[in-house]
């Protein structure tokens, strides 16, 4: 039986994330013991990936979970869906459907390990020494989040979701550092929502965003937080209160100017990630606390430990659900959906994404044909 078929991959050019070559070659379908052919039926672009292509070769390792063996290109991860169209795991089925972390790719080959009713983890020996849950495949017919008339919502939001419950989390078992205030940079970004939803109102703590002009009045009409400002209005914020920036941005100009305004009222500087600056940080010899890289899997882990998995999960999948019944209502103020088929079309997306040229009310999802 001839069980050939075309390999697709979509592959990025390390050194310049906009740029990226679609790469097909016949594949023989032959299986190892132990492993299953995923068909990845769709996934979501967000600026989220360019993040993540941009810590590629840095702590988080992005580019270690799907090599292509090629110094300069890499495959940029996304979160998606994919159906299992061979197997010889016992326990993974032809036709299930599994939600997860994927190369741009028209298949992925897995070594499914620690398999349960609700997933399993890939086994990958150059896996091992990654971050576990970028390794967790979640079997949609157990999975207490999944709807299957929402998995576009479900793509876009629960990798970045997770992020901001994890981190409105975080916030709030450090009660806000003491802060009065806070401050967000590219407020416009869907983690950077995701959190005002999660954290919603604080009595005494006012929850300022930051955004670009362009972005103003789409911040404003989110209704998420307290007060809407402009890059160039921060120097007007009172000083004297005590205040924790939260940084998606990763400006470093912006950054140097909050300090320098708010000094040692400056509480706490948390540093989110962004799509744009690639550095981590050093030693910035700015006046106040030094900023600190925030990484959800550590908050995670810690209320797994004080809470207990199932309850992390219980309360991780109950705020997703009034978030995606948000952002899924109709005429809704946060997010417009943009389906594209096809790795062309998202090559397309990529160079957008990257260059920041797309509207922040859009979301992108991508079926690959």
């Amino acid at each position: 039986m001839d069980n050939t078929f075309t390999l697709t991959r979509l592959q990025t050019r390390k050194n310049a994330l906009g740029s990226t070559r679609v790469v097909a070659a016949a594949d023989d379908g032959a299986l190892q013991p132990g492993e299953v052919l995923m068909r990845i039926d769709r996934f979501a672009l967000t600026t989220n990936n360019i993040t993540y292509a941009a810590f590629g070769d840095a702590q988080m390792k992005y580019w270690s979970f799907f090599p292509t063996g090629e110094a300069d290109w890499g495959h940029m991860p996304v979160w998606g869906f994919a159906d299992v169209v061979a197997s010889t795991v016992e326990s993974v089925e032809v036709g299930e459907r599994f939600y997860g972390y994927f190369p741009i790719a028209s298949h992925f080959r897995m070594q499914p390990v620690r398999v349960t009713p609700r997933g399993f983890y890939d086994g990958a020996p150059h896996r091992a020494e990654l971050v576990s849950a970028y390794n967790q495949y979640m079997r949609c017919s157990t999975d207490a989040g999944y709807a299957a008339a929402l998995e576009d919502y479900q793509m876009l939001v629960r990798p970045l979701f997770i992020t901001s419950f994890m981190l409105a989390d975080f916030l709030q078992d450090n009660a806000f550092f003491g802060a009065r205030q806070i401050v967000v940079s590219s407020a416009s970004s869907k983690t950077a929502y995701g959190t005002a939803f999660c954290l919603g109102r604080h009595a005494g703590m006012t929850l300022i965003a930051a955004t670009s002009t362009g972005n103003r009045a789409y911040v404003e009409g989110l209704g998420c937080y307290d007060r809407v400002i402009g890059y160039d209005e921060v120097t007007s914020l009172d000083a004297s209160l005590p205040t924790l920036y939260v940084d998606f941005a990763g400006n470093d100009a912006l950054r140097a100017t909050i300090h320098h305004h708010f000094g040692d009222a400056l509480v706490y500087d948390c540093y989110a990630g962004s799509a744009q600056n690639t550095a981590f940080l050093s030693q910035t010899g700015l006046p106040g606390p030094q900023p600190q890289l925030y990484f959800a899997p550590v908050q995670i882990k810690k209320r797994n430990a004080d809470w207990g998995p199932q309850e992390v999960n219980r309360r991780f999948n109950e705020a997703q659900g009034r978030f995606i019944a948000e952002l899924s209502r109709p005429g809704n103020r946060w997010m417009t959906l943009a389906q594209h088929q096809g790795f062309a079309a998202a090559q397309g997306v990529i160079e957008n994404l990257h260059a920041g040229r797309l509207d922040p009310q859009g979301a992108h999802i991508v079926v690959s044909g």
